[in-house]
């Protein structure tokens, strides 16, 4: 119905990577881009992006986020952080780089590569460990790590939609 909109319905998470395909800089550039074209809060756009294809590094950060395994396998991670120097409001930090990360996941979706969204704020074990890593300054806050790769899985496209959560006008007239 809208061919341009199909990457919202077929982006999924992909935890599986072909290992030693390497993400080159033209599509980390392109990635990253498209994450710095969200929305943000007074436009105030807030967010760094630390990029990391350090094998080392990508086996740490495997170990040390509980939700990490799949990093082990990936050939890049991108963690989207927010400067409290250009945002004073944590709420805002979190909300402009949750829509960056979006943009980020959509792009890399678009690019061919596989990607899934790691949380991380406002969980302060998982942003302290990470600052172990990448010795970021103390005005930095992690709002989410993604991990990327060209995908070594499939997934069939998502049918998510749920009518009964959509309300019409009021609350209890749902669409049909």
């Amino acid at each position: 119905m809208f061919p341009k909109a199909d990457i919202l319905f077929t982006r999924r998470s992909i935890r599986e990577y072909q290992k030693d395909k390497p993400v080159g800089d033209d599509l980390v550039r392109f990635i990253v881009d498209a994450a710095m074209c969200a929305p943000s809060a007074r436009n105030k756009q807030p967010w760094h992006f630390l990029v990391t294809r350090d094998r080392q590094k990508l086996d740490m950060l495997a170990a040390l986020h509980p939700y990490g395994k799949m990093l082990k396998d990936a050939t890049m991670a991108i963690m989207v952080c927010g400067d409290t120097k250009l945002e004073e409001r944590e709420s805002a930090i979190a909300l402009d780089g949750a829509a960056a990360t979006q943009n980020l996941l959509l792009a890399a979706h678009a690019a061919g590569l596989g990607a899934v969204w790691l949380g991380m704020y406002p969980r302060k074990e998982r942003t302290e460990a990470m600052r172990k890593v990448f010795e970021y300054p103390q005005n930095i806050i992690p709002v989410s790590l993604i991990s990327i790769g060209f995908p070594a899985e499939e997934k069939p496209r998502n049918n998510n939609f749920k009518p009964e959560r959509v309300h019409m006008e009021k609350w209890g007239e749902t669409i049909q």
